[in-house]
Parts: structure tokens; C-alpha cells; sequence
């Protein structure tokens, strides 16, 4: 039996060791000289496999796609990566935040261990090999430094990612390969991302790459769904970025999607009530500047003063209620996302109802589907690798009972 997989990522090659742990003969191709780049380069600040959060909790991030993603988390979830991790001898740690990170940090040295056991499997690996569709005899064909290739396959899985960072090898092109075929696939958008805000142009060259620190965000969604969070995120020169904006992108970008802005409010000072902050504003002495005033009591300058004040005009700076308020939610209105190139990852792909319970594609038999590719999408914290390693497991054993069922077909004789 000839099985390919398509794609070097976490997906591809947890898909990988399921089916040469098997026996299985694999080949994995990938379009770039190295497997794992994008996982390398998730490594690069620290590695965050996963999460500790108790597994509802956990499964509730993938939110509308909850229901096809939790089976697959209860089968490969977030403990049974740390086990795996464990086997390639890569301890890891719960961080104060409750993410999941290997103890060096890093991810070259999992992915050495991991590609090593891989290879003493029986894997191998054919690098600069970008998949270009399929030949008129259904073949697969790869284009390759030298000349275009084809293959025959007895199953294919393509984990081939989403359509963010295309220097790393997730460029999106699948989707106009998979189209020309009839199948379904949700358009790709950004997914943790940045977005664009009209800045002044003083904030903007000022206080590009400035921290925002222990602010509490808030937004109402499309559902009428108000949530507040702490955190921290990041002023760039064109908008805001950062952990706290990648937990509400999904939102975000829905907003924006149906009316064209979303505004969301952040609490500059989360940690004093609105009464707290007009008591003591009364108490500013009339001949100091309430930049300095802001600044000796609460610490509040730099960026943040640099907000407040790109909200509240002058006129208003001795109406003390407005002033109050305005520190406790300073409004924020996002007009676009970063490009998709620049997000972290993507939503949309190839939906779940596409597949089977193999997740094969009903459509085309013998092809299977896995990883970002897929329509789903998850915040920042783990959730990502997790699913992705998730279902990369059980793509590469519903392969396993495809091929076997197949192979029963054709020993079984007609009644």
C-alpha cells in the first residue's frame, strides 16, 4: 500500500507515525528544503505546545467547531501531548498562565527527536517538492527543482496548512487545486491577527511597539456577547496586536466583516473603580498638569497617557466624571485585519462536512484532510498546536481503517 502525505507540519508528521508505527510504508513531501518551519518558528519565543485548562474548558476555545474538534482532544488531548513529548524525551512545564511550554522552550530540539524516531521508522522524506494537483491519470505530480514528478498513491493526506506565512510554506495555493475538484472550502481569513486602527500621526511615530500592561479589554460581539479580559497587547505603528487581541480576533473580525469597524473599550486602570478614580482626581491641584498627575499616582504615562489623551480632548480634561470614565474605557475602533500573511494562523478551509468520519473527503476517496487546512480556528495559548497534533493522529489512523476496509472489500466475494 502507497500512502502520501503532503505537508511537514505537525499534522503531516503525527499522521506520519501513526501509519509507520503501523507498518506502513510512508512518503511525506514537502515544498520547502526542511520540515516544520512554521512549528519551528512558533518555538523561536518559547514554545507553546499546549494547555493546562480542564479539557470543557479547554474545548470551548474552538468555539462553533466544538463539537467536531473535542472527539478528537479526547482521544490526543492536552496530557496525552505532554506524555508524547515525554516518550521523545522533551519534558515540558505548566507555565504561570497555565500554557504548556517544553522545558529548553524551544522547538528544534522536539522536532529533531521526533523526525529521528520518524526516519528509524521507516519515513521518508522528499523536501522541494511542491504538489501541483493531479495528473489526467489522477496521479499526484509534484514540481521539483529540476523537472515535475508523478506519483501514484494508494491514500494521500494533504496537511498542507492555512494561508498565513507563505515564506514558511502555508501559502493557501490547495484551495484553487481542491476547487477545480468540487470541493467545498470556507474562503481563508486571518485568524490571530492584528488589526488596523486610524491612529494620529503623533501616537503613531511616538509610540509604535509600546506595551500595553495589565489592561482589561472589553467588546460586545455580533451575538450581543459582552466579554471582559485582562491582559496585555501591543500599539503599532498602523493599530494593535498582541495575546489579549488574538483571544477576541475571531469576534473582531466578524464585527468588521458585517459592519465595517468594531470598536472595543480597554480599562487603563482595571484595578480602581470609577469612584476610586473621581475621588482622587478631585484632588489634582490646580497648578499641576494632569499628565503628571495621572503619572505620580497611578504610574499612567507613556502609551497609555498617550491614549487618554488621543480620546478625551482638552475642553473635557476638568469634567472629572467624563475623565473617570474615559480611563476605565477608552474606546478603540478597528477598520481592517493585518494582512493574512501576517497572522498567526487562519480560519476557514475545508469543512468538517466535507469529510467522513475518516476524515477523508467524501468526494474524492482515498484523500485525506488534516490540520489548519481544515475549517477551524482557535486563540493563541496552545489551542493551535493541539488540535493540529490532534488531528493529525486521527487522519493517520482513519487511513489505517480506510485501508484496511478496502483491502477487506476486495478479499470478500460477492454474495
Amino acid at each position: 500500500m502507497s500512502v502520501i502525505i503532503i505537508g511537514g507540519g505537525p499534522a503531516g508528521l503525527m499522521a506520519a507515525e501513526q501509519l509507520t508505527n503501523a507498518g506502513y510504508a510512508v512518503d511525506l513531501y514537502d515544498a520547502m528544503p526542511t520540515l516544520g518551519r512554521k512549528f519551528l518558528l512558533a518555538g523561536i519565543g518559547g514554545l507553546n505546545i499546549t494547555h493546562s485548562e480542564p479539557f470543557e474548558a479547554f474545548c470551548s476555545r474552538y468555539a462553533e467547531r466544538q463539537p467536531q474538534i473535542q472527539p478528537l482532544l479526547a482521544r490526543f488531548g492536552a496530557e496525552a501531548l505532554r506524555a508524547w513529548c515525554a516518550e521523545l524525551g522533551v519534558e515540558t512545564f505548566v507555565g504561570t498562565s497555565g500554557r504548556v511550554f517544553p522545558k529548553e522552550m524551544k522547538a528544534a530540539p522536539l522536532l529533531r527527536a521526533w523526525l529521528a524516531r520518524l526516519k528509524r521508522n521507516g519515513l521518508r522524506v522528499h523536501p522541494r517538492h511542491r504538489w501541483m494537483g493531479w495528473d489526467a491519470q489522477g496521479q499526484l505530480m509534484f514540481e521539483t527543482p529540476q523537472d515535475t514528478v508523478t506519483v501514484p498513491y494508494n491514500a494521500v493526506i494533504l496537511a498542507l496548512g492555512g494561508g498565513s506565512w507563505k515564506k514558511l510554506g502555508s501559502d493557501g495555493a490547495w484551495v484553487n487545486l481542491l476547487t477545480d475538484r468540487h470541493i467545498p472550502i470556507a474562503p481563508l481569513k486571518p485568524a490571530n491577527c492584528g488589526f488596523l486602527c486610524a491612529w494620529s500621526e503623533h501616537l503613531s511615530s511616538r509610540f509604535a511597539g509600546s506595551p500595553l500592561k495589565s489592561v482589561t479589554l472589553s467588546f460586545t460581539d455580533l451575538n450581543g456577547q459582552t466579554e471582559t479580559r485582562m491582559g496585555e497587547m501591543i500599539v503599532t505603528a498602523r493599530g494593535v496586536e498582541g495575546s489579549l487581541i488574538y483571544a477576541f480576533s475571531a469576534r473582531l473580525r466578524d464585527t468588521l466583516d458585517a459592519h465595517g469597524s468594531a470598536t472595543f473599550h480597554l480599562d487603563l486602570l482595571p484595578n480602581h473603580s470609577h469612584a476610586q478614580l473621581e475621588t482622587t482626581l478631585h484632588k489634582k491641584p490646580a497648578n499641576k498638569t494632569l499628565g503628571n498627575f495621572l503619572k505620580s499616582h497611578w504610574k499612567l504615562d507613556g502609551v497609555k497617557a498617550a491614549l487618554l489623551f488621543e480620546t478625551l480632548d482638552k475642553a473635557h480634561w476638568q469634567n472629572i466624571p467624563l475623565l473617570a470614565a474615559t480611563l476605565k474605557a477608552i474606546p478603540i475602533t478597528v477598520t481592517a485585519t493585518t494582512p493574512i500573511d501576517e497572522a498567526i494562523s487562519t480560519a476557514g478551509g475545508i469543512p468538517f462536512e466535507a469529510l467522513d468520519e475518516n476524515l477523508m473527503l467524501r468526494a474524492l476517496p482515498g484523500v485525506f484532510c488534516a490540520g489548519e487546512m481544515l475549517d477551524w480556528e482557535a486563540p493563541t495559548g496552545g489551542y493551535l498546536l493541539t488540535a493540529c497534533f490532534a488531528s493529525g493522529r486521527e487522519v493517520g489512523e482513519g487511513v489505517i481503517r480506510w485501508l484496511a476496509s478496502v483491502s477487506e472489500a476486495r478479499l470478500t466475494p460477492p454474495h
